[in-house]
């Protein structure tokens, strides 16, 4: 069945998978997902194993294409409670071609519904608006 333009991309089963993978088992550190313009789906590009860091994560995300990401955020409170948040962060840089930057926008609904359970969400077009800091203090 082809799915309707507006209501987004069709999400491959691996992003679910995934997902749950890095929510219930932290399996991942992060996972970042593209849009596949030939298969018109939502797939996964990369995935960080749990050693690895934030500076890891935004490396691995092209200076001039759109992506969608999560990222599994361990941090420790004021009160020195250790804790972690999923972050959905949508990177969408000015630079990226018109018509990705539509097709991300148009299919980020229906794809964040299909991974249940992010708790903090960004939007980002540049590289400062996703820095460990803001991160952080989002996290917080």
């Amino acid at each position: 069945c082809k799915a309707n333009s507006a209501s987004g991309m069709a999400v491959s089963d691996e992003c679910k998978l995934k997902f749950q993978e890095l929510k219930a088992k932290r399996s991942f550190r992060f996972i970042t997902f593209k849009i596949n313009e030939q298969s018109q789906q939502v797939v996964v590009d990369r995935v960080g194993q749990p050693g690895e860091t934030y500076a890891d994560f935004t490396a691995t995300i092209p200076a001039d294409e759109c992506r969608y990401a999560v990222f599994d955020f361990d941090f420790v409170t004021d009160e020195n409670c250790q804790k972690s948040k999923i972050f959905f962060i949508c990177r969408s840089p000015d630079t990226s071609r018109v018509r990705s930057k539509m097709l991300y926008a148009s299919s980020k609904d229906r794809f964040k519904r299909e991974l249940d359970g992010y708790q903090v969400e960004l939007q980002a077009t540049e590289p400062s608006e996703m820095t460990l800091d803001i991160v952080k203090a989002r996290a917080l």
